[in-house]
């Protein structure tokens, strides 16, 4: 074979397998399911309300359907939805962020948790919707970013609905099999029914003991409660969270504003931390170690 035959039979090779790295990456794109929250200047999407679970006394699960059955909500962890309704004669919306307890690789919905307040307007709102009724919702809204192993352990503190976002943080971390992450709750409530996602942590227990650790607090506990009781002190969280001298934590705080003025301090908006204040603060954390949700 002459020297120009060569260089023009390599040059056919080397096209070829451009062609076949490039049908592979279209392919691959392809596969990638869509999503249905993309941010930016996407707007509102309507979604129907498809089903209502009563979850407990004050709960309850809504799905969502999204616009196409073959669609991931396109939500990150950790991230939220924004949902949004407009009462009748109110001159502006009434909106409110949630964090979807459902997996960000289902297809065709979402589920929110709601847990229905006294004189809440979206809770009440989202509480008397029925199945066929529509929802407008947007995302996703960032909030603190995961990656496998980005602390060696973290310390979830949550109160109520709160426990949502750190729901979301323990499914990415326990169903990746190269996340390593420790994981330890305290989970506050007003009584035993109230524990939100009971079941799914307690798998979470059962499967991982030596990574995932959950302490439970009541304040109104039942007379065979062996968990904490009261509020979340200063003394259990010195006991069970890592000490603020170890290397790479991080504490997260969610729950009602009372709960976190006591735990961390509140943020001063979504995009404000606000001051570290507190019990973490009295226990040595610095600003660094703590997000709260």
């Amino acid at each position: 074979m002459s020297g120009s035959s060569t260089t023009a039979a390599v040059e056919r090779a080397a096209q070829k397998a451009e062609e076949t790295l490039k049908q592979a990456a279209a392919s691959a794109a392809s596969s990638e399911p869509k999503k249905a929250f993309t941010g930016g200047e996407q707007g509102w999407l309507s979604l129907k309300l498809e089903d209502v679970e009563l979850v407990n006394h004050n709960t309850k699960r809504l799905r969502l359907r999204l616009p196409e059955d073959d669609m991931v909500s396109g939500l990150h962890v950790a991230s939220a939805v924004l949902t949004k309704y407009h009462p009748i004669g109110a001159d502006k919306p009434v909106i409110r962020p949630y964090t979807p307890i459902s997996d960000e690789t289902e297809k065709g919905y979402i589920d929110l948790l709601v847990k229905k307040y006294p004189n809440g307007p979206m809770s009440t709102y989202l509480h008397d919707m029925v199945p066929g009724q529509r929802l407008d919702v947007k995302g996703p809204i960032p909030k603190y970013p995961w990656e496998p192993n980005k602390h060696k352990h973290i310390a979830l503190v949550a109160g109520g609905t709160g426990i949502t976002p750190m729901y979301q943080l323990c499914r990415a971390i326990f169903n990746n099999p190269d996340d390593q992450t420790k994981v330890t709750l305290v989970f506050g409530n007003i009584s035993e029914e109230d524990i939100l996602l009971k079941n799914e942590l307690a798998k979470l227990e059962n499967t991982y003991p030596r990574r995932f650790r959950a302490f439970y607090v009541l304040d109104n506990p039942p007379a065979h409660w062996t968990g904490g009781k009261g509020y979340i002190t200063k003394e259990l969280l010195k006991t069970v969270l890592p000490e603020p001298k170890e290397e790479n934590i991080k504490v997260f705080v969610c729950g009602p504003p009372g709960m976190m003025e006591l735990i961390s301090g509140n943020k001063k908006s979504p995009k404000d931390q606000g001051e570290l204040k507190g019990i973490l603060k009295e226990l040595g954390y610095s600003p660094e170690q703590v997000y709260k949700f």
